[in-house]
């Protein structure tokens, strides 16, 4: 399965120095799954080729500006372009009835059904699942309702080895070792053993979305050994009494979740506007975290098997 991000955006509060405000994209397969909705959303994807009408699920993870602001306006050119499908939204409950005025003032009437889903719950609760993948939501610490993403693959088949595959096993008989289990005769006795005729199944790629918080080590257990953790890394070590007050993280900080959750790599994001230029904030991250790395704008992040 195709399991990648693209970052639409990674400045946090206003867009400044050629960077939008958060927005992430995750495609699994044909899923397109949207992280957050700054404003002008909708030019970054027009930007990066993708078709709003893709997207199936949103998930907004709370409600500062610069997290959905631009989620009205992608509603709504989804609308001028008579979509049909459904589109989920997962967010704080606050959000429908804004969306709601917002379509009542204007008197628009969708061409399309809105499923919206409140978040309102304590620890980790599974909130999505395809038949490839599964999303929960956990809550951060930022002052307001604020949750963090988890999006995981589904267990994988076993793996047919296809060196000692003998020529008469039949269809059904591989469907079962791709399940997992051992092939029997009808007197119970095993027929073809599932070592024997099998490789393991592919590991489960798995990616955690933490923005915004301030340092907190409650998130550890939920997001411990992902392949990939992006985490807010709003300020430097010397704004740190900034980012506490503020219910923001430091690069340090985020570095220090990274390593106790044992994650295999750490992308940082949501920069605050007094850093032009980020690299220093990576520079403090790597004292902690070697595997830390700056999220950019436009790229693409593919997680492999």
């Amino acid at each position: 399965m195709l399991f990648q991000i693209k970052i639409l955006g990674n400045n946090s509060a206003i867009p400044a120095h050629d960077r939008n405000q958060t927005a992430q994209l995750l495609q699994l397969d044909n899923q397109y799954v949207l992280i957050d909705c700054g404003e002008g959303t909708q030019i970054q994807l027009s930007r990066q080729n993708i078709k709003p009408g893709r997207i199936k699920t949103v998930l907004i993870s709370h409600l500062h500006g610069d997290h959905y602001f631009g989620l009205i306006g992608l509603i709504s050119t989804m609308h001028l372009f008579h979509r049909k499908n459904a589109l989920t939204i997962f967010a704080p409950p606050e959000l429908e009835k804004i969306l709601d005025l917002q379509l009542q003032a204007s008197e628009t009437r969708l061409s399309f059904e809105l499923k919206f889903i409140p978040l309102c719950h304590e620890g980790i609760k599974e909130i999505y699942k395809e038949e490839q993948f599964t999303i929960k939501a956990f809550p951060l610490e930022h002052g307001i309702k604020c949750y963090g993403f988890l999006i995981i693959e589904n267990p994988k088949q076993w793996r047919i080895n296809k060196d000692v595959l003998p020529e008469d096993m039949l269809i059904q008989e591989i469907v079962i070792l791709k399940n997992g289990k051992n092939v029997l005769t009808e007197d119970g006795s095993i027929k073809y053993a599932l070592e024997d005729y099998t490789l393991p199944p592919r590991p489960m790629r798995s990616y955690a979305y933490c923005s915004d918080t301030r340092y907190d080590e409650e998130i550890v257990s939920y997001i411990h050994g992902v392949d990939l953790l992006y985490h807010e890394a709003t300020f430097a070590d010397e704004m740190e009494g900034r980012a506490e007050l503020t219910h923001h993280s430091t690069a340090t900080q985020a570095a220090k979740i990274a390593k106790m959750a044992q994650v295999k790599k750490l992308l940082l994001g949501h920069y605050s506007t007094r850093y032009k230029d980020p690299t220093p904030l990576l520079h403090e991250a790597k004292t902690i975290f070697e595997e830390s790395y700056l999220s950019y704008e436009g790229e693409t992040i593919h997680l492999t098997e």
